[in-house]
């Protein structure tokens, strides 16, 4: 259940003449969105598809960052709903594409091209979603999406693709149906008895129709026998589409308003999997983390027993993990590297932890748009000060002397990638015309936000890490490295650093197929509270995966733990990528070079990042693990 902060306060609307006090308000605004499609990741404005729009540009209300990134383009329309206003079949606009008309063919063509790939409308009502609930096979009750195509087409052979299934009427072969009308039926609870004035909208939904209106002037016809309004390339007459609607209201007194959203996020598929599927794993990956934790605690017990047993007479020899103490804490090769990445890691995890603590509160609901990528985005520019201060304290701790060289990797390697990359795709969006390409003056903003609030906050961060003393290894390191004895091959840097990300990755790819249908699938997540949970079993199962694989590697005697803790952990990614591939192939009707590498591309940027993040995971429990223990043992 989404619940409203302040910030989002309800709307009460009234008839025209009660709202003459300003209590309540008689005009319902209708908004439009940008148009999507699940075969495609390149998202379009409205007035892209030449649908009818309103010449002022002045209603268009105002986007957050997080709006503009995720590439949101919200403007008014021309439909005109007030309420308690039955409106029966009224026109819209005209459009009519004569042969002749180079740039009028064109405006078809694409319009076309919508139909083809099911790009799907996405309208607002009292900042709600206006839906299209239709049934759905093996569910007991419709599914309700928050977009409702612009039209459907049918196969040369006679199949019926996408939305025409649902129309007994849209089966003509080799056709392509535009859906130029829309019933709209909004719910209210009038508020009978409450201490508000006015009525509260609970929910707005559509049923969108392919209707060939008459040709002439601007009449239209909605029932009775009508026939539906096919869209092809005229070859002499023009082609004349008339775009209508239907507006309708039904008083509802058994739904509160601030639970409007629950019919929604009831309806989605596979809901009740879900919950199913994240406690089954919950429950095994606790028992697994428990065997885990037992078996290691129980050998460790024993072997610092063993270890510090002191005896005149019989002398213990020195074996297992105990014999590499002079090694153990030598400073790893590209110590620069991996402390930068330290540095970005633990920023990554405080993002995460917050912002997944804002959402379980409430404060990124699916009411609030755009809320979540700005929380990220501020969390960012905010956290520069612990990257700094870690990496340049992990640096100095493995010996280094450029901290120069740290403080500047630490403020632009890592996002100086993400942000070239991100570049990259957005110029393929450029090029492409899409809503999504981020506009010129967004990426300076960002860019300021980045230099002028970032980097300072990791030069305060590296400043303050450097001044701090090296941490100080519990034991002293040998001048002269000792020889690693040859390892087993099941003991292996390949397979050992690829063995520590599976238990990791089993306790999430649950979460993340939704998360990956939120994405690429335009469904609404809202299960923050089950994510939260996921992600500390995340970071429990990161951390007890390679602290038993360096365990097992010490015990051989083979003390190159630094970046192979990083890399056991880190190979979670890995994971991600193979599955996100899976799902690319196999869950997704994705087609066209462009959106191929869109996917790809903004899949390589969050596998980067998570990289980071949970080979940082894995370091530092690694690097407390291998200190408590060393410094409880009893050395000569």
């Amino acid at each position: 259940t989404v619940f409203y902060l302040p910030g989002m306060a309800p709307v009460s609307y009234c008839s025209k003449e009660e709202s003459q006090g300003g209590k309540c308000l008689n005009a319902i605004k209708l908004y439009v969105n940008r148009l999507d499609s699940v075969e495609s990741v390149i998202p379009y404005d409205y007035d892209k598809f030449d649908f009818c729009v309103s010449d002022k540009d002045d209603d268009r209300p105002t986007e957050n960052l997080g709006q503009v990134v995720f590439g949101e383009r919200i403007r008014g329309s021309m439909y005109n709903v007030t309420f308690k206003d039955t409106r029966r079949c009224e026109f819209l606009c005209r459009k009519e594409y004569k042969p002749a008309d180079k740039t009028s063919m064109e405006k078809l063509g694409f319009l076309i091209k919508g139909v083809l790939r099911n790009y799907q409308h996405h309208w607002i009502i009292d900042n709600m979603p206006v839906t299209w609930c239709y049934e759905v096979e093996h569910e007991t009750k419709p599914y309700c999406s928050s977009g409702f195509p612009m039209g459907c087409f049918v196969t040369a052979d006679g199949q019926q693709k996408d939305a025409c299934l649902a129309y007994e009427v849209l089966k003509e072969k080799d056709t392509r149906y535009l859906f130029n009308h829309v019933d709209i039926v909004i719910s209210y609870n009038p508020g009978t008895g409450m201490n508000w004035d006015g009525a509260r909208l609970l929910s707005a939904k559509v049923l969108p129709r392919s209707i060939k209106h008459p040709a002439e002037g601007n009449a239209v016809s909605c029932w009775g026998n009508v026939q539906p309004q096919p869209v092809f390339i005229p070859k002499t007459d023009p082609l004349v589409i008339k775009y209508s609607y239907t507006v309708s209201f039904k008083e509802r007194l058994d739904m509160a308003w601030a639970s409007r959203w629950d019919y929604i996020l009831d309806s989605m598929p596979h809901a009740s999997i879900q919950w199913f599927s994240i406690v089954n794993s919950v429950v095994i990956v606790l028992f697994l983390s428990g065997m885990v934790a037992m078996i290691l605690m129980r050998t460790l017990h024993r072997d610092i027993a063993r270890y510090n047993e002191t005896s005149v007479e019989d002398p213990q020899e020195e074996f297992g993990w105990k014999l590499v103490h002079g090694d153990v804490f030598r400073p790893p090769t590209q110590g620069m590297v991996l402390s930068v990445f330290l540095g970005v890691g633990v920023q990554i995890m405080l993002i995460s932890f917050l912002t997944l603590v804002f959402a379980c509160l409430g404060f990124l609901s699916p009411a609030n748009r755009g809320a979540l990528m700005t929380c990220v985005l501020v969390f960012y520019v905010c956290l520069g000060s612990p990257a700094g201060y870690v990496s340049a304290r992990m640096y100095k701790t493995f010996g280094g002397e450029k901290w120069k060289s740290n403080v500047l990797l630490t403020a632009f390697l890592v996002p100086g990638v993400v942000f070239s990359i991100f570049f990259i795709l957005n110029m393929l969006l450029w090029v492409k015309g899409s809503s999504a390409a981020m506009p010129f003056t967004t990426l300076l903003a960002l860019l300021l936000l980045w230099f002028c609030v970032s980097v300072p906050l990791i030069f305060i961060g590296a400043y303050l890490g450097f001044r701090k003393p090296a941490i100080e290894p519990p034991v002293r390191t040998n001048q002269i490295p000792r020889q690693i004895p040859e390892q087993p091959a099941h003991t292996g840097p390949v397979i050992g650093v690829f063995t520590g990300g599976i238990l990791p990755f089993g306790c999430i790819f649950i979460q993340l197929f939704f998360i990956l249908n939120s994405i690429w699938s335009h469904q609404t997540y809202y299960m923050f509270g089950f994510l939260a949970l996921v992600y500390v079993i995340l970071l429990i199962t990161c951390s007890e995966a390679t602290v038993l694989l360096c365990y097992f590697h010490l015990c051989a005697e083979d003390y190159r733990w630094w970046w192979r803790s990083f890399f056991s952990s880190g190979s979670t990614a890995f994971y991600l990528i193979l599955y996100s591939m899976y799902y690319f192939k196999f869950k997704l009707q994705i087609q066209g070079v462009a959106s191929t590498m869109l996917f790809f591309g903004y899949t390589f940027i969050i596998s980067v990042l998570f990289f980071i993040f949970t080979g940082s995971i894995g370091f530092f429990a690694c690097f407390l693990f291998v200190r408590k223990i060393y410094s409880i043992v009893k050395l000569d």
